[in-house]
C-alpha cells in the first residue's frame, strides 16, 4: 500500500484530467479573442467600404466636400483610415495570432488529458473503459483528436471556441459527477471486443460532435444570411449579432462540412452496431436482445440513417438538415447519460451507486 503522502496512479490521472480541463478553457479564451478580434476587424472593413461607396456615389473627393461642408483634408484622412482598416484586416487573414495561440494550447491539452487516460489505464491493469468516467475521458480525448487532425486538411479554428469549451465542460462534468474508483471489470466485459466496439463507437461519437458542432453553427449562419438577403431586397441596414458569423465560411459550406463528418460517424456507428452484436452473442449466447443500450444505439443509427438519406435523395438541406444532426447527436449524449445512469439493462455499466 502506498503511503499517506504518496500519490497512486490514479491521483496523478486525476490531476491531469484537472490540468487539461484548465488548458481548455485557456484555449477558449485564446479562440474567442481570435473571433472577436477578427470580427471587429471585418465591421471596420465593411465601414470602411461603406464610406468609400458614399465617397463614389458624392461624386469623389469634391463631391463629398461640397456636400457635406469637410474640407478635402478632413475626406482624405478618412479615405487613408479605410485603408489601414482594409489592410489591418488582411494581416489579420494572414497571422491570426490568437486561433494560433489557441491551438497550441489545444494540442498541449490534449497531450495532458491523453496522459490522464494512460495513467488510468496503466494503474488498473486494463483499457479504462469499463464505467462513464472512463468512457468519457476516451470520447472527450477523441473529439479533440479529430478536431486537431481535420486541422490537416480544413481550417477549422472558427470552430475551436466551440470545441474547447464543449470538451472542457464535459471533462469538468465528468470529473465531478463521474469519477469513481478504479474495480476489475466486469465477466461480460473481459473480451477483445471490448478494445474494438467502445473505441470505435467513441471514434464515432467524435465526428458526431463535429457535425453537430457544424449544424449549430450553420444555423446561426444560415439565420444571418436570410436577414442580410432581407435588409439587401428592402435597402435597409441589419446589425448582424453575433458578430462573428461576418469571419465564418457561409452556411452552404457549414451543411456540406457537417454532412461530410456524420457520413464518417455513421460508417463507425454502424461497424459499432455489427460489433456490438457478435460481442452480445460471445457474452449471452444471443445477437439481439432488446436490451435499453441496444435498442438506444439502434435509434441513433436510424436518426443519422435517416438525416444522411434525406439530405441525399429528398433534398432535405439548410435548417432541416441542421436540426437533424443536432437531434441526432441529442440522441448520442442521451445514450450516454440518461440510459446509463437510469436505465436498468445488461449493458448498463456506469459504475455509479
Amino acid at each position: 500500500m502506498p503511503g499517506a503522502g504518496t500519490m497512486s496512479l490514479d491521483d496523478v490521472s486525476v490531476l491531469l484530467v484537472w490540468t487539461a480541463i484548465a488548458i481548455y478553457a485557456l484555449a477558449f479564451i485564446a479562440y474567442a479573442i481570435d473571433l472577436a478580434r477578427r470580427s471587429e476587424l471585418a465591421v471596420e472593413a465593411q465601414d470602411a467600404r461603406t464610406r468609400q461607396r458614399e465617397l463614389v456615389a458624392a461624386g469623389g473627393v469634391g463631391g463629398a466636400v461640397e456636400a457635406s461642408g469637410e474640407t478635402i483634408s478632413d475626406v482624405q484622412e478618412r479615405q487613408d483610415a479605410a485603408a489601414t482598416a482594409l489592410k489591418a484586416r488582411g494581416r489579420a487573414r494572414q497571422r491570426p495570432v490568437f486561433a494560433r495561440i489557441g491551438t497550441a494550447l489545444t494540442w498541449l491539452a490534449f497531450l495532458f488529458h491523453l496522459g490522464a487516460e494512460l495513467t488510468r489505464g496503466i494503474a488498473a491493469g486494463r483499457v479504462p473503459w469499463s464505467n462513464m468516467y472512463e468512457f468519457a475521458l476516451t470520447g472527450t480525448l477523441l473529439i479533440v483528436a479529430v478536431y486537431l487532425l481535420v486541422l490537416f486538411w480544413y481550417d477549422l479554428r472558427f470552430l475551436g471556441a466551440f470545441i474547447t469549451g464543449l470538451v472542457a465542460l464535459l471533462l469538468g462534468g465528468t470529473a465531478v459527477g463521474f469519477y469513481t474508483q478504479i474495480v476489475p471489470l466486469a465477466d461480460p466485459l473481459k473480451s477483445i471486443w471490448l478494445v474494438i466496439h467502445v473505441f470505435v463507437a467513441s471514434l464515432g461519437t467524435a465526428f458526431f460532435a463535429l457535425a453537430f458542432a457544424l449544424s449549430v453553427t450553420q444555423l446561426l449562419q444560415s439565420r444571418r444570411e436570410r436577414r442580410v438577403a432581407q435588409a439587401a431586397e428592402s435597402g435597409a441596414t441589419v446589425s448582424t449579432s453575433p458578430r462573428f458569423l461576418r469571419i465564418l465560411p457561409s452556411a452552404e459550406t457549414l451543411e456540406s462540412l457537417a454532412y461530410r463528418f456524420a457520413i464518417i460517424g455513421f460508417i463507425f456507428w454502424s461497424f459499432t452496431l455489427i460489433a456490438g452484436s457478435i460481442w452480445a452473442n460471445d457474452a449471452w449466447g444471443r445477437y439481439w436482445g432488446f436490451d435499453t443500450k441496444e435498442v438506444w444505439t439502434f435509434v441513433i443509427w436510424v436518426l443519422y440513417a435517416g438525416y444522411i438519406h434525406a439530405r441525399a435523395t429528398r433534398g432535405w438541406r439548410g435548417t432541416r438538415s441542421a436540426w437533424l444532426s443536432i437531434i441526432g447527436f441529442a440522441a448520442v449524449m442521451f445514450n450516454f447519460t440518461i440510459v446509463n445512469m437510469f436505465f436498468k439493462g445488461l449493458h448498463v455499466y456506469s459504475g455509479l451507486s
